[in-house]
């Protein structure tokens, strides 16, 4: 059994899609997530204090080496979050989860680590309505040597095919649109990306999440790029001058929207640049983008023979279907025969 990660939408057209259907799980499988994050210290700080956690062990590196840990342990909150986020391409198509049946932590995490989820399908049994079934997991987490850290056991909520917000969807079979790579023990290793053999010039992709931009948010980049323009940050400025709508700075909806398209392009070496920039109409905070891009040239490369150079188009489209930016790139693709960091990085 094969899964892909994209919906047919017509010739040459795809849409990301991330999660399986409830029909897609049995029991005895086991889904290994990639791609793995590592936890900082500062992660550490940012959780305890966003959650007025009052255990000093956390934050206080004096107090920590008085302890048996002798520094700041990891908050267990941070590996709950993780390890259910790192598992979303899997079960990314569930409703709810509706309970815990237990959430072991059985290592320290400190900042520097990084940790990987891995899932095992329990149960597979109905849901709560005729729209969803409901899946027993147990999710653990692990450091990169292979120590496991912590387990959490839960039912969630899948939609069933054709069921959920996308309703009837016809997935790509083709080969190339894998998302899990199975291995000669059965197990599912999520994929990241399409080998640069594998793109078609003329194919687009929809990109998948889309992205809201928050006021926050759009302050604090504005702030930390050293762009004060009254327009992205200024409240009484915005009220008087631009009717009450903060707009978001360009360069930050460059920064957003270019990620959205990594889930396609991951297997990129290098981004040689941005071309043909436009943005034909302002976003506001509180506007949602959906990114896709188009490819239009595939060549080898005649320097490098591991990679091959991509010429994509992209472009970003708000909630009313206004563009909203465009741009075309050159990037690096790994080939699918070159020598690539995967295997070696348990990918």
């Amino acid at each position: 059994m094969t899964f892909s990660a994209y919906a047919l939408l017509g010739d040459g057209r795809y849409r990301e899609r991330h999660g399986l259907d409830f029909e897609d799980f049995a029991p005895g499988q086991r889904f290994v997530h990639r791609p793995g994050v590592t936890i900082s210290q500062q992660d550490n700080v940012d959780e305890s204090l966003d959650t007025m956690n009052a255990a000093m062990l956390h934050y206080d590196a004096h107090y920590a080496a008085q302890t048996t840990w002798k520094r700041p342990l990891m908050v267990s909150t941070i590996t709950l979050q993780r390890a259910i986020g790192l598992a979303t391409k899997t079960f990314g198509q569930r409703r709810a989860i509706t309970g815990f049946k237990e959430i072991k932590m059985t290592g320290p995490l400190f900042g520097g680590d990084t940790i990987y989820s891995s899932s095992d399908v329990i149960a597979c049994k109905d849901g709560p309505d005729a729209d969803t079934g409901t899946v027993e997991v147990r999710t653990a987490v692990s450091k990169a040597d292979g120590t496991e850290v912590a387990a959490l056991t839960y039912d969630a909520v899948i939609w069933r095919r054709g069921r959920g917000p996308d309703g009837e969807v016809k997935m790509a079979p083709e080969p190339r649109f894998h998302g899990w790579r199975r291995g000669e023990d059965g197990t599912f290793t999520e994929q990241v990306g399409i080998f640069f053999e594998d793109f078609n010039a003329g194919e687009t992709f929809v990109h998948n999440p889309r992205r809201t931009f928050y006021w926050r948010e759009a302050v604090e980049h504005a702030w930390r790029s050293f762009d004060w323009n009254p327009a992205y940050h200024d409240l009484d400025w915005i009220k008087t001058h631009a009717g009450g709508k903060q707009r978001i700075a360009e360069t930050f909806l460059i920064a957003a929207a270019t990620p959205l398209t990594t889930r396609t392009f991951g297997r990129v070496v290098a981004n040689l640049g941005w071309t043909d920039i436009a943005l034909p109409n302002p976003v506001y905070a509180g506007d949602t983008i959906e990114a896709q891009s188009k490819v239009l040239d595939a060549r080898t490369s005649r320097s490098r023979p591991n990679e091959g150079i991509l010429s994509v188009q992209t472009e970003a489209h708000n909630q009313d279907r206004k563009l909203v930016m465009r741009y075309t790139r050159s990037l690096l693709v790994y080939r699918r025969a070159a020598e690539t960091p995967y295997a070696k990085a348990g990918y």
